[in-house]
């Protein structure tokens, strides 16, 4: 009796956490099925079918465009140049924040994360008030970048440059200094010291940080859709015009399928160099490694870099303040609060309040589905299901957002999901590319809670959900606020599927921008200058205190 009860205890345990795994992933993968798989589907269905059959001809049609390779081809080389040239300016930043230690390194770090946050058709309009015509270039030197593509290269850094100094950055500060220093007691040059010793071990992450670059720049839409003008398009922007201006959706679903195709090579392959980053090095506190510099090579270096942090991350945003001020007594913000028939049904300011309604609904679902997918992601006896809905999960940072968006509009539209006319439709799409950065902030924190302590809370007769609450919640909780506040921050700027839903009587910030910005006159100008201010001013304020959050306590993590 006694051997017969031992053996079906484990299998009893065994199967409840098999119940428990299915019921965690259960809810995001749903989720994700009806409203990413499922509209994305129907988008490229619509596009190419007729009369019920598929016209896969259209495929070979679409690509033997000369345009339609123009753009392939632009979409590409630009992706690749913008990423060269983000690591080229960006490293040496990677470095003074890694190994130097001076006043206020915490704040510039947060300072220099702000881009990354900032919407797209905000960066787009900071550089547009700064290289474009009547701007800050132009207003000193006669100069304008707003028809050239180094506008959008240069804006690419400017979004991309925190990609770099936080992925680089972050392991270049662990790594030790002591293996270098033993090669150039050997008698290497202080070159070829860090060339064959610290290279390498960067190597992973140099390549984990490329290709994120990457991934971003080659779906690039508010960036290119404001600076590009007619004269240059990504896959993206294309998608919107073939979709919203031609109306033409054969061509937008061949576009959507070659988007996909390559964002999930460039994810597979990021996946690999994430792997790899993971393999053991050597590595000490960052706090042990960070001095203050020595001698003038390296206070040159320091400065120059504050330099270029002064030049292409702060002169913009400094100029987009500046020309929403243009106006006396606070015009263009006073002009907010007067409805204009001719742009919005309602008045400009009340997209903060949308924006910031959607936002926190938005932040509550990713919160939710990211938690449950980072739970069950966490489990040891996860299968091959798990692990690889774990790879989906990156999907929606790749796929076309204006895809998704025109997406809901075709496939949720009939019941039992006939949502087209309701406002949940804005925060589910937001929530959609909120959910990967909360299981990206969640899962190492949960990987490293002793899995002893579930099991003993278990054995003491613990239900899964008191077990989670009583030992899992306390240690993740800081996770958690800061998993939550990047979920909000993105929320808030997401512009490619939220154009496409969101109604004219409820605009959100990115939207109200882009409208205003596409109609000519001052007055519609100032305005977007003064909305994006707004915008950035609470993406800066959420980011400050993320990064409040990420180093007060750090011991509990």
């Amino acid at each position: 009796m006694d051997l017969a009860r031992t053996e079906v205890a484990p299998r009893k345990a065994a199967t409840k956490r098999a119940a428990v795994r299915l019921g965690l992933i259960a809810v995001p993968v749903a989720f994700f099925a009806v409203f990413f798989a499922y509209p994305v589907a129907a988008i490229v269905a619509r596009g190419l079918k007729v009369d019920g059959v598929w016209q896969f001809g259209r495929l070979t049609d679409v690509l033997g465009e000369s345009d339609i390779r123009h753009v392939l081809w632009f979409t590409t080389w630009q992706a690749l140049a913008s990423t060269a040239l983000t690591l080229l300016i960006a490293l040496p930043g990677a470095y003074v924040f890694a190994r130097f230690d001076f006043p206020g390194k915490n704040v510039l770090r947060a300072v220099v994360t702000v881009p990354f946050v900032l919407p797209t058709v905000v960066v787009g309009t900071a550089f547009l008030a700064l290289v474009g015509r009547g701007g800050l270039l132009d207003e000193l030197w006669g100069v304008r970048l707003d028809t050239t593509v180094w506008a959008i290269l240069l804006a690419h850094v400017f979004f991309n440059y925190a990609v770099v100094v936080r992925t680089v950055g972050g392991l270049w500060s662990q790594l030790d200094p002591r293996q270098e220093e033993a090669a150039r007691m050997l008698g290497a040059s202080r070159f070829r010291a860090w060339r064959t010793v610290t290279l390498p071990a960067l190597g992973p992450a140099v390549a984990a940080a490329a290709l994120m670059v990457f991934l971003f720049t080659f779906t690039s839409f508010g960036v290119v859709q404001i600076l590009g003008g007619p004269t240059f398009s990504t896959l993206e922007v294309e998608i919107y015009r073939q979709t919203s201006e031609i109306f033409d959706l054969s061509t937008a679903a061949v576009l959507t399928i070659i988007q996909f195709l390559a964002v999930a090579a460039i994810l597979a392959v990021h996946a690999w160099t994430v792997r790899r980053r993971e393999s053991a090095l050597q590595l000490v506190d960052a706090a042990v490694t960070a001095r203050r510099p020595r001698g003038a090579g390296q206070w040159a270096l320091l400065a120059g870099v504050l330099a270029v942090i002064a030049v292409l991350l702060l002169l913009p945003l400094a100029v987009l303040v500046q020309r929403s001020l243009d106006a006396p007594d606070f015009g263009y913000y006073r002009a907010l609060t007067s409805a204009d028939g001719g742009v919005f049904l309602v008045a400009p300011i009340e997209a903060i309040g949308n924006s910031l309604q959607y936002a926190v609904v938005a932040t509550l679902i990713a919160v939710v589905i990211g938690g449950l997918a980072a739970a069950a992601l966490t489990r040891r006896d996860a299968g091959r299901f798990v692990r690889g809905f774990d790879a989906l999960l990156m999907l929606p940072l790749g796929v076309s957002a204006v895809t998704v968006g025109f997406g809901f509009l075709i496939a949720l539209d009939e019941p039992p999901l006939d949502l087209r006319s309701t406002w949940i439709l804005v925060p589910l799409a937001q929530a959609l590319v909120g959910v990967p950065f909360v299981v990206r902030t969640m899962l190492p924190v949960l990987r490293a809670v002793d899995q002893r302590l579930r099991e003993a809370a278990s054995v003491l007769g613990a239900s899964p959900w008191r077990v989670w609450r009583e030992v899992d919640l306390p240690m993740v909780r800081r996770a958690l606020l800061i998993a939550a506040g990047f979920a909000f921050a993105v929320s808030l700027g997401e512009f490619g599927a939220t154009v496409f839903i969101a109604r004219p009587d409820n605009p959100t910030l990115p939207v109200a921008v882009a409208r205003l910005l596409g109609r000519a006159g001052e007055l519609n100008y100032g305005q977007a200058m003064a909305l994006s201010t707004v915008l950035m001013v609470v993406c800066a304020v959420a980011l400050l205190v993320l990064e409040r959050l990420r180093t007060d306590r750090t011991g509990e993590f």
